[in-house]
């Protein structure tokens, strides 16, 4: 029965030795695995980082309506119909509408260069040149002169 017995240690010591190659095999199979996935997943995380950190929107330059690039002067009409009829067409923010000579009779009783200076500097809810700084000031003038004689008035420059 020793032979039998030595056999059979033998075997079992064999059995454990196959076992531990095939689980080193296996093992190192699985570490190159999930490399393989780690690899991917580091790409898929980090395009996920780009897109949680890209701003949201851009901001971008474009020339002002009616800007005056050319260098050519604009009319009080071509100023009126490119800047100031946002507001005074419908008369937003307590804005004279343009041809309503019942809004426009205090504003008119100031005098002609007050509107101007008024248009020029800014006044209650209108900013600076209607919000249009690279309009000259003789293009408000004209502005001016355009949109009182149109509401009531009789103003020559």
């Amino acid at each position: 029965m020793d032979l039998d017995n030595s056999k059979n240690v033998l075997l079992e010591l064999l059995a454990i030795l196959i076992g531990a190659i095939a689980g080193g095999i296996f093992f190192i199979l699985l570490l190159n695995y999930n490399s393989k996935s780690d690899s991917n997943t580091n790409v898929t995380s980090d395009i996920k980082i780009e897109e949680n950190i890209k701003p949201v929107a851009k901001v971008e330059l474009a020339a002002q309506i009616g800007s005056n690039a050319s260098g050519v002067e604009k009319s009080g009409e071509q100023v009126y119909k490119a800047v100031c009829s946002a507001c005074h067409q419908t008369g937003v923010l307590n804005a004279p509408k343009f041809g309503d000579s019942t809004s426009w009779a205090p504003r008119i009783s100031q005098g002609y260069e007050m509107l101007v200076q008024h248009s020029i500097k800014g006044i209650r809810s209108m900013p600076a040149k209607g919000g249009n700084p690279s309009l000259s000031d003789n293009e408000i003038a004209n502005t001016v002169l355009y949109m009182t004689n149109s509401s009531g008035a009789s103003f020559k420059k």
